[in-house]
């Protein structure tokens, strides 16, 4: 049984956002002083990602725990099926597991880099989150500064052009 009445449940699920989340804003603002610059829920990417990078192609997920399904087998989904409202959020959740799945793959199929960050660690951890950002965006950079494949001019004869990036 709900402990809160039909309109107090409708007001607290009335305020869950889904943009400009705290989670959201607190990782936008490390990076933003970190230097970086992104794209906010960018709605030309499949899932507009929260955070989206499009000098580098890294797309940022910014995941609540509960509607991600974190800890989904061993925690999140027992403790649902004792609710009396469980089969609904099991399906629901369920669903947004799906989905996110669909969208990484359709974003790595772009050429994308996918992250997803749990709330709990980026309120806990976001050094380590910022990191894992930055890491990608050096390897991203070592690949395109891999050097170029030879190739043959227009006369046809074998004289190597090196390009720099």
């Amino acid at each position: 049984m709900d402990v809160l009445t039909k309109e107090q449940r409708h007001k607290a699920m009335s305020n869950i956002r889904s943009k400009d989340t705290s989670i959201e804003v607190k990782l936008r603002k490390a990076l933003w002083k970190k230097g970086y610059r992104y794209r906010k829920n960018y709605s030309k990417l499949p899932g507009s990602p929260d955070i989206a990078m499009t000098k580098y192609k890294i797309a940022v997920f910014c995941d609540s725990e509960f509607f991600h399904g974190k800890d989904w087998e061993l925690v999140l989904k027992p403790r649902l099926l004792k609710s009396p409202k469980g089969e609904y959020w099991i399906k629901k959740i369920l669903r947004n597991m799906e989905r996110d799945a669909e969208v990484d793959k359709s974003l790595l199929f772009l050429g994308w880099t996918v992250i997803h960050f749990w709330g709990c660690d980026i309120n806990k951890k976001i050094d380590e989150c910022i990191q894992v950002i930055e890491e990608c965006i050096f390897d991203i950079k070592i690949q395109s500064h891999e050097p170029a494949d030879s190739f043959y001019d227009n006369e046809g004869d074998e004289t190597m052009i090196n390009q720099e990036v």
